[in-house]
């Protein structure tokens, strides 16, 4: 019952519905006869009230509402009493202010609603153990002024007893106990406090605590009854415990400058120009925001002192320690500003915008520069922004803060290489630094340019003069140890970046650890979500990218935004991830790799077949697999050469994690899928670099590595290192027949074939597609059977067999028309003007070749495109045709050049040289 009456009383004067109650007093356990029990403890309450009709709880709808009068309830009129007292304090009717307050504390009788198990009871019951506390302060306040010291230590210490990190009375007791001339104990109650932060929150006692104990330890801490007198000169301003010639002293905050700033200078330039325009109503904000060890205290440091005259009456500097476990509360920073603007000793309003509406009286008119260092949020910055556009506010934060309005916003990001350089020389000294420039250059590039790097660097070489720079360059090469030597006393990469990790969520301190283990280039957003194997987190990027520990460097050619951590912030996530355990890390790449494969075959569904379409089930098992929806997977994918052309180096460096994570399986997976994209975009390159990579990994089955074997040796014929794609060939096409897999064998046979024939044994390379072709028209394979069929032509054209290829080529183009192959279709016609050309038919041929052409270039594909200009480059010379010739081959060599096809391009130049008076045609 009295449960009820709790939940009435702190919903008052409001109406609280029956399963609000229920809510209040069972919580998620509600009985089935909850709604019963309620009516009946409504009546008793109305029983016991002598509420017989129902006006003190009233019924309303399908709720109560407790209707009270002024006095009637005791939480309310404790609450009245209290806000009169502290009104009569502020206004320095001390006496007043007594006798209302103890009136209020005569209210209490223990802990308020001591059975309160709902929400909304025990939200009340802390707010008025709140204001109790506020009361109570105050009222040992106007003792303490009065000077009563002695009267309140006992008092005051059992307080501090029970409320241990109540700083307020800590404040208290050190100034009665120092009036009471006991100075020992004073001190010997700071250290305890000190001691207490340090353990229990990691933080050290706020700016006021510390001043009371500085003039206690000078011995300047004025005496209550003279520093608290309230009289007639009583203005808007409180009078300060400091005498009233220091009172008006200006305010003079800054911390000394930094005598080895270095560059900056665009920014501080956009900087001085914003504080030049001034807004009569409102104070210029300025936020510098970037990554950990960017420099953005020191650059806002630098620029509040070069403005600083311009702010003549005040100038604050606050530390928000929005990177600490716990950022300062508003109304702490609010406490710390009225304290310098006189008000250090007494007792300030509760609330923050109380505190902040002090605050703006106490600055009037002056003409005020705030600077706030390290910003956690725009909410804790916006109560200590001046009244009016006389002033100036400079917030440094490692988030974007756009959610502060007016603000102005400056991106502090690496230093120039120069300006890098010149702040090794500042600090190491130049005669130092000119001995060895190039050393001197490359530690500051494997710093990252990263300001707080370069002055850790350069510091441990002013404390090591003997050292040449070539020994500090040398520790900094070793990338696993890199971090271990940016370490000196305070200063630590590693630590800067935990600072900015502790405020954030869980998932996106692991997405960060995480993203470490990537490589040095940018990514797509869509790989968080594969390491996190979560759906889509955006959410976790931006957080990220507000943090600035990743930044947003571009969109790529298909939309996506693309993502890249500094090489030093990667390596200490790298590090932290590793730190998670083997199993976390090993997980996380493999739901990567699925990711990027999945991607690699959505891509080849919608591109013609190929000869190099995987043949082998996926190896990886599915345990980790992980992969985008079909939808958004398809539109990053529906311009497959451009998504393929941004994602070159991803997808080589995903290949590289498998190979150093030992994901066998998974590489040869990716590598094989992507040899038809890379075949059909003749990034033949990319396709070796792959496939070495992939073998490099451990534990491939004798399958995968016959499958990479030949994938490898196909991309070094279009690069005509025909020797060793045949070594590769052989023994893929030996693992094969050992593992009993005819298919396999046959299609390296193939490749064989490719092979002989571009070294002229063309009766070898006859022989190898002869024998591949029964597996190929066993397996019911009709692309593959197109394809065979069409090299059988083209070896028969090579042999002068002419007539004896035409049907070869004929059961090729009905095969690839039937299947709809555009592709292949294009390739046999191409040969067939090949065949034409030969046979004396110009016209049929240049037919063939000019369909050919067209189905390549609406396909994009370039290597297909060149080879079709070559064959149509030759008939244009036998038919002397100078204009159409040099246009056809110069056109074509330049694509072989650009794709690193010697033979062919010089094929290209052999055949314009041939053309009538034509001596040398530029390719380049």
């Amino acid at each position: 019952m009295s449960a009820v009456l709790e939940c009435l009383i702190a919903r008052a004067p409001h109406v609280v519905t029956v399963p609000g109650i229920i809510d209040e007093v069972w919580g998620e356990s509600p009985t089935s006869s909850a709604p019963t029990q309620v009516y009946g403890y409504v009546r008793g309450l109305r029983t016991r009230l002598g509420d017989t009709h129902g006006a003190l709880i009233r019924t309303c709808g399908d709720g109560y509402r407790l209707v009270t009068g002024p006095g009637d309830v005791d939480a309310a009129l404790f609450g009245a009493r209290v806000d009169e007292g502290l009104a009569a304090f502020r206004a320095g009717s001390h006496d007043e202010a007594a006798a209302a307050l103890d009136s209020a504390l005569a209210l209490w009788r223990g802990e308020p609603l001591p059975g309160a198990t709902g929400e909304q009871a025990r939200m009340l019951a802390d707010r008025l153990t709140g204001r109790w506390m506020t009361a109570t302060e105050c009222r040992l306040q106007i003792e303490i002024d009065a000077g009563r010291h002695e009267a309140v230590v006992e008092h005051v210490q059992d307080l501090v007893a029970r409320h241990p990190l109540r700083e307020h009375l800590r404040r208290q007791l050190l100034v009665s106990l120092y009036r009471s001339g006991r100075l020992a104990e004073a001190l010997h109650e700071y250290d305890r406090l000190r001691r207490t932060l340090a353990e229990e929150l990691g933080t050290d006692p706020s700016a006021e605590t510390q001043a009371v104990h500085q003039q206690i330890l000078a011995g300047t801490l004025p005496p209550g009854t003279a520093a608290h007198r309230v009289g007639p000169r009583a203005t808007a301003r409180a009078e300060s415990p400091i005498d009233d010639d220091q009172k008006e002293l200006p305010i003079r905050q800054l911390p000394p400058g930094i005598p080895d700033f270095t560059g900056r200078a665009r920014e501080v330039e956009e900087m001085l120009d914003l504080f030049s325009a001034t807004d009569v109503d409102a104070p210029t904000v300025v936020v510098v925001h970037g990554a950990p060890g960017t420099g953005k205290s020191t650059l806002a440091l630098h620029v509040a002192r070069r403005v600083r005259d311009r702010f003549p009456d005040a100038q604050f500097h606050l530390d928000l320690a929005g990177t600490a476990t716990q950022p300062r509360d508003p109304a702490e920073l609010l406490a710390a500003m009225l304290h310098a603007l006189g008000q250090l000793g007494r007792p300030l309003p509760d609330t923050v915008e109380a505190r902040a509406a002090l605050m703006r009286s106490h600055l009037g008119e002056r003409r005020t520069l705030v600077v706030l260092d390290d910003a956690a949020s725009a909410q804790q910055v916006q109560a200590l922004l001046p009244p009016h556009g006389h002033s100036a506010v400079i917030v440094t934060s490692r988030h974007l803060l756009t959610d502060l309005p007016g603000a102005h916003h400056v991106h502090l990001g690496l230093l120039d290489p120069r300006d890098a350089e010149e702040m090794m020389c500042r600090i190491v000294g130049g005669a130092r630094t000119a001995l060895e420039p190039h050393e001197s250059r490359t530690i500051v590039e494997l710093c990252g340019y990263l300001p707080l790097s370069i002055r850790i660097a350069s510091g441990k070489l002013l404390g090591r003069p003997t050292w040449p720079l070539k020994a500090m360059r040398q520790r900094l090469a070793d990338e696993s140890r890199r971090l271990a030597e940016l370490s000196l006393g305070d200063l630590d990469v590693r630590a800067s970046v935990d600072l900015s990790l502790r405020s954030l969520p869980d998932d996106v301190v692991r997405g960060h650890d995480l993203l470490g283990l990537l490589g040095s280039c940018d990514q797509p957003g869509w790989v968080l979500s594969a390491l996190l194997g979560q759906p889509a987190q955006d959410d976790v990027m931006e957080r990220l990218v507000d943090a600035n520990l990743v930044q947003l460097v571009s969109y790529d050619s298909v939309g996506q935004p693309r993502y890249r951590m500094h090489d030093l912030l990667r390596s200490y996530a790298r590090q932290r991830a590793t730190a998670r355990g083997e199993d976390v890390c090993r997980a996380a790449v493999r739901r990567l790799l699925s990711g990027w494969t999945a991607l690699v075959d959505e891509a080849r569904s919608a591109r013609p077949p190929s000869l190099f379409d995987p043949f082998l089930e996926p190896l990886a098992g599915a345990g980790d697999a992980w992969r985008l929806p079909v939808s958004e997977a398809r539109g990053l994918v529906e311009d497959t050469p451009a998504w393929l052309l941004a994602e070159r180096r991803a997808l080589l460096d995903a290949l590289g994690l498998a190979r150093d994570w030992g994901l066998g399986e998974e590489s040869h997976d990716l590598a094989t899928s992507l040899s038809p994209l890379y075949d059909e975009q003749a990034l033949y390159d990319d396709w070796t670099a792959s496939h070495e990579v992939a073998l490099a990994c451990e534990g491939h089955s004798p399958l995968a590595r016959a499958s990479l074997w030949r994938g490898l040796a196909q991309s070094l014929i279009y690069s005509d290192e025909l020797t060793r794609a045949r070594q590769h060939l052989q023994r893929a096409l030996d693992l094969f027949r050992q593992e009993g897999h005819d298919l396999g064998a046959a299609l390296t046979l193939a490749g064989l074939a490719t092979v002989h024939r571009h070294q002229g044994r063309l009766d070898l390379a006859e022989g190898c597609l002869r024998a591949a072709l029964p597996t190929v028209l066993e397996s019911g394979d009709a692309p593959k059977e197109a394809l065979l069929r069409g090299s059988l032509g083209r070896i028969l054209v090579a042999q002068n067999r002419l007539e004896e290829a035409r049907p070869w080529f004929a059961a090729a183009l009905r095969l690839a028309r039937a299947i709809g192959d555009v592709h292949r279709e294009g390739v046999v016609l191409r040969d067939l003007g090949e065949l034409h050309h030969r046979l004396g038919q110009t016209g049929e041929a240049l037919r063939d070749l000019e369909h050919a052409l067209a189905t390549f270039t609406e396909l994009r594909d370039e290597r297909c495109i060149a080879y079709t200009l070559l064959q149509l480059g030759r008939i244009h010379v036998d038919l002397l045709d100078r204009d159409r010739a040099t246009t056809t081959l110069v056109r074509a060599a330049r694509i072989f050049r650009r794709n690193h096809v010697a033979t062919s391009e010089q094929l290209c130049q052999a055949l314009l040289h041939q053309a009538a008076d034509l001596t040398t045609v530029p390719v380049a």
